[in-house]
């Protein structure tokens, strides 16, 4: 088995690059400093700007940084932005009528217990009333609970336990996995398997848009997988009962769901659980059927939608740079999934399917590479496109260049 380095290596070497580590490190290292300023993390800001999906994956930036400097800078960054959000995300806004942990503890027990309530996902205005009616656009930039936020979440709190060998993160991660599967998933009233609401309110009485997220069901699945996995290699506990009812709860709502999309940040999403997937075969030992290749399946039919669809020859104010990276962060993981597959023979058997789709993954190299020397270009990161989401942007620009942090379990 091939150490982060290594893969790190091997991929850009399969994708026909010739990589730099030491430059790379130095470019990302320099995004994500910029990102501590701008956003009040370091130095820290008395109101500092937080949004859970951008700093689950700064997160995982600044271990990977860690693991590739050994500068403990990083790790302390890692660790204070952890703190930070809970503080800030895992409380209600200053513009609410509720103060203190949105899960309701007393101050001691949600300083313990920071994501037992969920957490907001830091949207500029505060969610809708009760009483205010829905409107979609409006919707976009209200407060709430996204459940795949949360995922994202638990994922990076999961990565800094990994990191740290402390097992509190893995507990807050648990605790976050159980809170959402017990807010976002019901039963409908005609009866029937469960499902999943998209946006949750801050208290997750209410749902605020009741359709359910298209991968929403399949990330909490991966997801929790992921949690429990650690449990066990990394901390030598015995799986956690929650976890595995939730788990079954998941697999059978993924049952008969549609996945291709032609979004890219989504068809990135499908390959990073595919990456993840491919791990957890490892780790475990036992393979998870025919899911991998399911997944793989929809990626490829939405890739082939994508890039014939002309959407990357258009000017940058015409394109979102973090849905374009999200896809460039899933590519990443298809020369790291090749390698995983030819070296594990016996867990992913001989399956001439499953090498086929891995092949035809291999041949969107040029599309990475394309998405990231675009929005690493000055002129193109001038677009209002990316500064009107500039944060966001540069995160998932860092993550496309260094993956391993976030697509390494």
């Amino acid at each position: 088995m091939f150490s982060g380095s290594d893969i790190f290596i091997l991929y850009g070497t399969l994708w026909g690059e010739v990589m730099n580590q030491t430059e790379t490190a130095e470019r990302v290292a320099e995004i994500m400093l910029v990102f501590a300023r701008l956003t009040g993390l370091e130095p820290a800001g008395a109101h500092p700007r937080r949004y859970l999906w951008t700093d689950a994956f700064a997160v995982c930036n600044y271990l990977e940084l860690f693991r590739e400097t050994g500068d403990k800078t990083y790790r302390e960054l890692a660790v204070s932005l952890v703190d930070q959000v809970h503080h800030t995300l895992g409380r209600h806004r200053e513009d609410d009528t509720r103060a203190g942990w949105i899960s309701g503890l007393p101050e001691a027990d949600g300083e313990l217990h920071p994501t037992l309530g969920g957490l907001r996902i830091g949207k500029q205005h505060k969610e809708r009333s009760q009483n205010e009616p829905y409107n979609e656009r409006r919707e976009w930039d209200q407060d709430g609970q996204y459940y795949h936020y949360l995922t994202k979440w638990m994922h990076a709190l999961n990565q800094v336990s990994r990191v740290t060998g402390d097992v509190k993160y893995l507990t807050w991660a648990i605790e976050l996995a159980q809170t959402a599967h017990a807010g976002f998933t019901y039963i409908p009233r005609s009866g029937g398997r469960k499902r999943m609401y998209w946006k949750m309110s801050t208290d997750l009485i209410r749902p605020l848009v009741p359709s359910m997220g298209q991968h929403d069901p399949l990330d909490g699945y991966v997801t929790c997988n992921e949690l429990q996995l650690t449990l066990g290699k990394d901390f030598g506990q015995s799986s956690h009962p929650a976890l595995g009812a939730d788990i079954a709860d998941m697999k059978d709502i993924c049952k008969g769901l549609s996945l291709p999309t032609d979004d890219p940040l989504g068809i990135g999403g499908l390959l990073s659980d595919a990456s993840r997937i491919a791990q957890l075969t490892i780790k475990r030992g036992s393979a998870y059927g025919i899911l991998l290749e399911s997944i793989l399946d929809s990626a490829l039919a939405g890739l082939d939608c994508f890039v014939k669809s002309g959407s990357l020859e258009l000017p940058a104010g015409y394109r979102l740079a973090f849905r374009e990276l999200g896809l460039s962060i899933g590519l990443s993981g298809a020369g790291m999934l090749a390698v995983w597959i030819e070296e594990n023979p016996d867990l992913f058997g001989r399956s001439r399917v499953l090498q086929g789709q891995v092949e035809s993954l291999m041949g969107y190299g040029e599309t990475r590479k394309n998405i990231e020397q675009f929005w690493m270009h000055d002129m193109n990161r001038q677009a209002g496109t990316w500064t009107g989401h500039r944060e966001i942007n540069m995160v998932m620009l860092a993550t496309s260049l260094a993956p391993n942090g976030f697509l390494v379990i």
